[in-house]
């Protein structure tokens, strides 16, 4: 059967607006990775997407992450809400999810936000059952089309391979999770505190950076408050 396929998006700062959500919380760009540049980022910040490439070097460490995970075993918290991705190019949307649904007691959403609806609806369902009733929540797919439209650049054809992927960075209960839908599950990434989250959030980004030197194609946003 062919995989569902949505056309890839960029980070539209439109997005959550179209998705119900009151503008308490935005998405700014985090410039760079230095203390002076990421000062200028607005706190308090709540989740961190970050655009990185699929190389064959990141896919050797993604297996050997995953065999040394499933061996040693890790701790996730049940509150944790994770969703598998089924859908070509829909990472950003499903990095947006992981943000939005890790900090819904933070949101403001309008009565007839889609996305707040998609959120009750699938919060007691298991990661695959989360991203099978994605594949068929027209709501949001119309909005994530609209959105890539709207982008700053023409969008790519929707059969266009894209090798660039999005996951976010949450703090769920004092521990910061790697949220990834082609992962098999949230990758806890230690201790983290309300304050020092962004910082904690930024130094696993390097350690993407630094598995990948010659790569220049990285970028994180910040959802944080308006």
């Amino acid at each position: 059967m062919e995989p569902h396929r949505w056309l890839p998006l960029e980070a539209n700062p439109d997005f959550l607006k179209q998705l119900g959500i009151h503008p308490d919380w935005q998405f700014v760009d985090v410039y760079g990775m230095e203390p002076e540049l990421l000062s200028m980022v607005p706190r308090p910040v709540c989740a961190v997407l970050l655009l990185f490439p699929i190389t064959e070097k990141y896919e050797t460490f993604r297996t050997e992450e995953e065999e040394r995970i499933k061996a040693k075993g890790q701790d996730v918290k049940s509150s944790v809400y994770f969703m598998k991705q089924t859908i070509n190019n829909a990472c950003g949307t499903i990095g947006l999810i992981h943000a939005i649904a890790n900090n819904r007691d933070k949101m403001n959403f309008e009565t007839n936000s889609s996305l707040k609806k998609f959120l009750e609806d699938s919060l007691s369902m298991t990661p695959e059952e989360r991203a099978k009733y994605l594949e068929t929540y027209e709501a949001i797919r119309v909005t994530h089309e609209s959105s890539a439209h709207e982008g700053q650049t023409e969008a790519p054809s929707i059969d266009e391979k894209v090798d660039l992927h999005f996951i976010a960075l949450v703090n769920v209960g004092g521990h910061l999770y790697e949220l990834d839908g082609r992962k098999p599950f949230p990758i806890n990434h230690g201790e983290t505190t309300d304050d020092s989250f962004l910082e904690d959030a930024i130094e696993v980004c390097k350690k993407f950076m630094e598995r990948d030197p010659e790569e220049l194609r990285f970028n994180a946003i910040a959802l944080s408050a308006a």
